[in-house]
């Protein structure tokens, strides 16, 4: 029998006189040709085409899968798609690394509160359960909410499979994606891993065994920290909601307050997320966002409240300027505290004046609200900031790191990211034919990343990609 030389990789289609013969045997498992074990989902359009590996005296077969979308992640944005693709006709697969939901299951802390309140949270066809609608859900409630929704729109999906790189097809249209359970060839294919795929920790402090760090993402709970004080540097909406929790818990906090553009939780007896559909900013496009990629600071945790630094003070939170260097255990902080403090303060005023001019040209029933603008007195960690933090005379005994998340796309090998790895798109439309993003902060506007928002997105490349399916057949 024929077979590839050496230890290498030979590819056959079953209209090849040699590939049909090794199809044949794999089949019926005869010889030396062993059909690997091969997850195929049902009504997914499995090319005859096999990849023949030998290894020696051993040869391993493993079919090379075609299918017309490849959808790469299974959180919210791969579901909507996959929803939209569905309605529209389009057969595609979605794979998932981990579980449905991973993020939500593994790099969230147990007493996280999602942002926005129950009324708001749905995604296309499929509104979120709740008892309470002015509540927000818990982490383990959007897991749930997320599982439902892929049985309730039946969606193809493969979970603990990772796609380890994507190319072009040699002398051909479409992709191929390399996985952990096979290649898969791919007309079109939609990157929807979302936007928080690598935690990011600055190299300032190295890793002491005296002095526990953490990013956010794998925070829990505050009896994970060693006793004394704690460092946060952040001050994001992560960064806001675990120093709420450790004060509470009895822990000195030190946080290190950067940009930020803090709004209202409710104002005037309407939630933040109600003014911002009324207002039209939740769909502000991002050819209209300007130099600053910033989301609204808000927090769903304790009932939802308003966050103010000033008021983080008052409640034993000392807060610190951003961390400019470390040095033999002694940060350097810098002198914009201030400066921090008073553009989030210029922000929120600004969103104020918009909602008041927005009850009064439609002439709305809505009471005012002046004690919103009311600012509480500088705290002294404000009036004399700290420029310097000795960590250990502090007793800080951990440190957060609630720094945010970068993307991780080096698994595409496909000229469509720009020199800092980040994706270049028009709406998720790139200029390689057949490959998208969707689920990005800003992708197409303001909500593209929200749970709420992604569905437009989702349905517009789903058009995309329908209608590009259309100009095929003709």
């Amino acid at each position: 029998m024929l077979r590839p030389a050496g230890d290498g990789v030979g590819i056959w289609r079953a209209s090849d006189a040699r590939g049909a013969k090794w199809i044949a045997d794999a089949e019926e498992g005869v010889g030396s040709c062993q059909p690997s074990q091969h997850n195929v989902h049902q009504g997914d359009n499995l090319e005859r085409r096999f990849v023949f590996q030998s290894r020696g005296d051993r040869l391993l077969t493993m079919p090379i899968e075609h299918v017309e979308t490849l959808v790469v992640g299974g959180g919210q944005a791969g579901l909507a798609l996959s929803h939209m693709l569905s309605q529209r006709g389009c057969q595609h697969l979605v794979l998932e690394r981990g579980r449905i939901a991973e993020r939500w299951r593994t790099e969230r802390w147990d007493g996280l509160r999602f942002q926005f309140p129950n009324w708001s949270v749905q995604l296309p066809d499929f509104p979120f359960p709740h008892a309470d609608p002015d509540a927000f859900a818990t982490s383990a409630e959007i897991v749930d909410f997320l599982n439902a929704y892929a049985d309730f729109i039946a969606a193809p999906i493969r979970c603990g499979v990772t796609v380890t790189a994507l190319r072009r097809r040699e002398g051909a249209s479409g992709f191929v994606a390399e996985t952990s359970n096979g290649a898969i060839e791919a007309a079109n294919v939609v990157v929807a891993t979302g936007p928080y795929q690598r935690p990011i920790i600055p190299a300032l402090l190295p890793e002491d065994a005296s002095l526990f760090q953490v990013h956010a993402s794998r925070y829990r709970e505050p009896d994970q920290l060693p006793p004394g004080a704690v460092l946060i540097v952040g001050s994001g909406a992560s960064g806001a909601q675990i120093a709420e929790e450790l004060v509470r818990a009895g822990r000195h906090v030190y946080l290190s307050v950067g940009h930020h553009r803090r709004l209202p939780r409710r104002y005037r007896g309407r939630d933040l997320i109600w003014w911002l559909s009324a207002l039209g900013l939740d769909q502000t496009p991002v050819e209209n966002r300007g130099p600053d990629k910033s989301l609204p600071l808000i927090t769903g945790a304790y009932g939802g409240h308003t966050i103010d630094f000033r008021r983080f003070a008052t409640q034993g939170i000392t807060l610190l300027g951003r961390v400019e260097a470390a040095r033999e255990g002694t940060l350097d902080l810098a002198s914009d505290l201030a400066d921090s403090l008073a553009f989030g303060d210029a922000a929120y005023a600004a969103f104020l004046d918009r909602a008041d001019a927005h009850v009064a040209r439609h002439g709305l029933d809505m009471p005012e609200e002046p004690g919103a603008r009311s600012v509480p007195p500088d705290p002294p960690c404000l009036v004399e900031p700290l420029r310097r933090l000795e960590l250990h005379a502090a007793g800080i005994g951990a440190v957060i790191w609630a720094t945010g998340y970068g993307c991780d796309f080096s698994w595409i090998d496909v000229p469509v990211l720009d020199a800092s790895g980040e994706p270049v798109h028009r709406g998720g439309v790139t200029n390689e034919p057949g490959l998208y993003f969707l689920g990005l902060q800003w992708l197409s506007k303001m909500n593209s990343s929200f749970l709420a928002g992604v569905g437009d997105d989702a349905a517009r490349l789903a058009d995309h990609i329908a209608g590009q399916k259309g100009g095929r057949g003709r």
